[in-house]
């Protein structure tokens, strides 16, 4: 779904700041994830450094979620505070600038105000996910070699797509992700899918949120079972576990991208922000 977005008087966030939101796309196959990381290239280092460079002020961003290295977004969100003035100032031309010193994988493609109480992260309402891989002898296209991942066994989507729908709902995923000191491995996925289109096979992953490494471990149990490796209750029975399972193999990271990342209305983003608070403590 397109959002069309009419540019209002800035609210001022305290201080006179504004808060700003950033959309933000790139190609992740030479960067080492989001989170900035002394001596690595990553996005957040990148945006963060060009953002500065152009409006001669430190940044510090927020991001819907922390992709990891590898791994491509279309649709990565995050925001900012800046001087309402300084904003102002530059946000005609801003995307032109940013062009001129970001590198070539990756862009900023949408920079624009918005409400105080909006949170890239803590006011999401869903993160969407696809997985795109072959199975073609001949391996992926060659303008698509950066973001579909070659499989060399004929993959059986039906049994993927069994074994994806019984994994649907609020569950533990415990056993597909790496654990993180405090945080929750509870999740609500909302949708999980596969399709075919010839040679190409996409997996769709839609979810409250993810934890590290969940989607790409989901893609990799199915996998599993589309090779005819494991049953296709297999993935679902590992939701009993409380740790995560060594025998579910990650997928590629050059087979992911995020796509989109939903948001409510402006209205219910406090409240959205409270209640993901609350849940993620």
């Amino acid at each position: 779904m397109q959002h069309l977005y009419v540019v209002e008087p800035a609210t001022d966030t305290g201080g006179g700041l504004v808060r700003i939101r950033l959309e933000i796309s790139y190609d992740g196959t030479a960067l080492h994830g989001w989170a900035r990381q002394p001596g690595l290239r990553t996005v957040q280092g990148e945006v963060e450094l060009g953002l500065a460079t152009v409006l001669r002020h430190d940044v510090d961003l927020t991001v819907a979620g922390r992709t990891d290295a590898g791994v491509h977004a279309t649709g990565q969100v995050a925001h900012a505070d800046l001087p309402a003035e300084l904003f102002a100032e530059h946000q005609t031309r801003l995307l032109r600038r940013l062009r001129g010193v970001l590198p070539p994988d990756i862009a900023v493609t949408g920079a624009y105000v918005v409400p105080p109480e909006f949170d890239a992260r803590f006011a999401a309402l869903a993160r969407h996910y696809v997985y795109r891989l072959t199975d073609a002898d001949s391996g992926p296209p060659p303008l698509r070699r950066a973001d579909t991942a070659a499989w060399s066994r004929r993959l059986q989507v039906p049994d993927m797509r069994v074994a994806a729908a019984l994994l649907l709902g609020q569950q533990d995923f415990a056993a597909f992700c790496r654990r993180r000191e405090g945080a929750t491995t509870i999740r609500t996925l909302l949708d999980l899918d596969v399709t075919r289109d010839g040679d190409l096979i996409e997996i769709r992953a839609s979810a409250d949120a993810f934890c590290h490494s969940m989607v790409r471990s989901l893609v990799g149990a199915l996998i599993a079972v589309g090779e005819g490796r494991r049953p296709a209750g297999w993935p679902a029975s590992l939701l009993t576990l409380t740790a995560r399972a060594n025998d579910v193999p990650v997928a590629p990271a050059g087979g992911l991208t995020l796509v989109r990342v939903d948001y409510p209305a402006d209205e219910d983003l406090g409240a959205r922000a409270l209640v993901t608070r609350a849940k993620r403590s």
